[in-house]
């Protein structure tokens, strides 16, 4: 092992803590003062003399004008502040990604003190760096599906409001006072879209494209048809509300009924790895030669590529499509 190697990654490591702190606290501390202060200003011109109002949804991709520009510019990072957005995470993109690499150091210089063995250092790189970017999926999947299981509640309400003879945009406006984050908080965004002088065929998209949920493109179309080609609004989100429960009975009982084969494959997928990493630790030597003759190598590259392709079999069994 070369401790000036060694000593280089410290360094970077420690590099990357220091900037990364900074910037969190700068985060943290400012919050929203930048977004705060470039409203006032476009208050301020549009109360002059200025006939034109911008009214563009401008992304801020990091708090560093420096690197905001380079992240204009980056591939995927649109990608990535979508999913950030569909999470509601308070953080712009550029924290995540300086989080990312500083883990990916951590990782690699971790698992080089502790096992000295640089194909491992890489695996736990690449998982230390993927780990942020898994958690922020977790999130939004976890506010999508809260969002679906709002969403039949919400219709109902805003069904009753337009029997009653309130106009589509005063139910939801009932919907998005009635329920909490994430349904009463992407409803009251819509809303401030139409407010602004958005259509409300351009804001209900734009809430679609906001919430990746199946169910509630439904709703987006029957209501934009509609608005188009005249009917009965109130029955037709009757009959989507109460299309989404039947739906939602049908998964429930297809999870249950496939739960036995998800747990299996977690078993199964995860087996190998607690073998060799108790390996690891009661006989170094015997495990070892699994990762440094090249025969081994081979072996584990094919086991690897082989539980890949097993864990997209059992995914394609257990997983229906509704």
């Amino acid at each position: 092992m070369n401790p000036l190697f060694i000593a280089s990654f410290l360094a970077v490591t420690l590099i990357l803590t220091v900037v990364i702190s900074f910037y969190a606290y700068h985060v943290m501390k400012n919050g929203n003062r930048e977004k705060i202060r470039n409203r006032l200003k476009a208050y301020i011109t549009a109360s002059s003399a200025s006939p034109s109002i911008d009214i563009e949804d401008k992304k801020l991709f990091s708090e560093i004008p420096l690197l905001n520009r380079i992240f204009l510019k980056a591939p995927g990072v649109r990608r990535l502040t979508r999913l950030l957005q569909q999470a509601n995470s308070p953080y712009p993109p550029g924290f995540y990604v300086f989080f990312s690499i500083l883990l990916m150091q951590i990782g690699f210089v971790t698992a080089i003190l502790f096992t000295g063995n640089y194909f491992i250092a890489v695996i736990s790189a690449a998982v230390f760096g993927v780990s942020p970017f898994l958690y922020i999926l977790k999130k939004k999947n976890k506010r999508i599906r809260k969002f679906g299981n709002q969403l039949p509640e919400a219709l109902d309400l805003i069904a009753r409001a337009l029997k009653a003879g309130h106009a589509f945009t005063s139910g939801m406006k009932l919907a998005a006072s009635e329920f909490e984050d994430p349904l009463g908080t992407e409803f009251q965004e819509t809303l401030d879209q139409i407010n602004f002088g958005i259509s409300v065929q351009a804001a209900l998209k734009s809430l679609g494209d906001r919430i990746d949920c199946q169910d509630l493109k439904y709703f987006v179309v029957s209501v934009i048809l509609q608005r188009e080609t005249g009917g009965n609004l109130a029955t037709i989100i009757e009959n989507i509300a109460r299309l989404m429960r039947e739906r939602a009975k049908l998964k429930g009982k297809i999870r249950t009924l496939s739960a036995e084969g998800r747990l299996s494959a977690m078993i199964l997928l995860g087996l190998p790895f607690v073998i060799v990493l108790a390996l690891r630790f009661s006989n170094p030597k015997y495990i070892d030669m699994l990762f440094t003759v090249p025969a081994g190598r081979i072996m584990v590259a094919i086991s690897l590529m082989m539980m890949g392709i097993g864990a997209l079999v059992i995914r394609k069994i257990v997983n229906f499509k509704v």
